[in-house]
């Protein structure tokens, strides 16, 4: 037994160590391609932020006992923004890039090599989720400094509806990606998806304020079961099951049509 099992680890190691090295210069090759967009870096870091500092200016962070005894405006928006970051990256940036890869014959270069396809994937994903990150830090720190937001959830419940949030919605702009004939293409479509859901998710407007018929119909926006899932972990650390169960089938059907229709040319 003590001969056995160094060779096993030495075996799994030796068989996982390819895919990291890979995995990890081609996440570095594709953060700083990334790093080259000015327009992504934008509505991705800065837009967010901004909206943020609209917010606030307009309504300050003072609990008013309309949306919460407890949090103000500021303490609600902020996670709800982070949900705006998650939807930028799914919807603006990945249908654009991935569909321009594609026109400039760069996903075909990857598809030749010896390289597996689920590295391309592992990295692209790993690039998103640290962009989607660093610009969910900006926020939070924005909103510290600028209007003492308040925490009362959990961080662990934070990172993991962050997480479940970010891969559903990195499916399915995956998914425009694949379906998309060129990079202008997809970018319309991007937007056309966006734009709805930024407004009538709640992540602007509190839901509370819109009228019954629009409500209702936020209900079957995939943005806004991120807003509740993120606003719940976030205020009082309480895990929405039905917007979780949402976005988990949400990341199944998104997963399984993504792979089913991606194109590699």
């Amino acid at each position: 037994m003590t001969t056995t099992m160094p060779q096993i680890r030495s075996a799994t190691g030796g068989a996982f160590a390819p895919f990291l090295r890979s995995w990890g210069k081609l996440t570095v090759v594709k953060g700083k391609l990334f790093l080259r967009e000015p327009i992504a870096l934008f509505f991705n870091l800065c837009f967010p932020v901004l909206l943020l500092l609209l917010f606030g200016v307009i309504w300050g962070n003072e609990p008013d006992g309309f949306l919460s005894q407890d949090f103000g405006y500021i303490d609600m928006a902020t996670p709800a923004l982070v949900g705006l970051i998650i939807a930028t990256v799914a919807f603006m940036t990945i249908p654009v890039a991935t569909a321009g890869d594609r026109e400039q014959k760069l996903l075909r270069r990857y598809q030749v090599t010896p390289m597996r396809p689920i590295v391309y994937f592992a990295a692209d994903v790993s690039v998103y989720f640290g962009v989607a990150l660093v610009g969910t830090a900006l926020l939070i720190l924005t909103a510290k400094l600028g209007f003492g937001l308040r925490f009362g959830g959990n961080w662990a419940g934070v990172l993991a509806g962050f997480t479940l949030s970010l891969l559903a919605f990195v499916s399915l702009g995956y998914i425009i990606a694949s379906l998309a004939p060129n990079s202008r293409l997809a970018q319309i479509v991007g937007m056309v998806v966006f734009f709805p859901m930024m407004f009538l998710s709640g992540m602007a407007i509190p839901l509370m304020a819109m009228p019954p018929g629009v409500r209702e119909f936020a209900n079957w926006l995939p943005l806004t079961h991120v807003v509740h899932l993120l606003q719940g972990v976030w205020l009082d650390g309480a895990w929405n099951t039905l917007s979780g169960l949402i976005l988990l089938g949400v990341l199944a059907v998104g997963a399984a049509v993504s792979t089913a229709t991606f194109r590699w040319e």
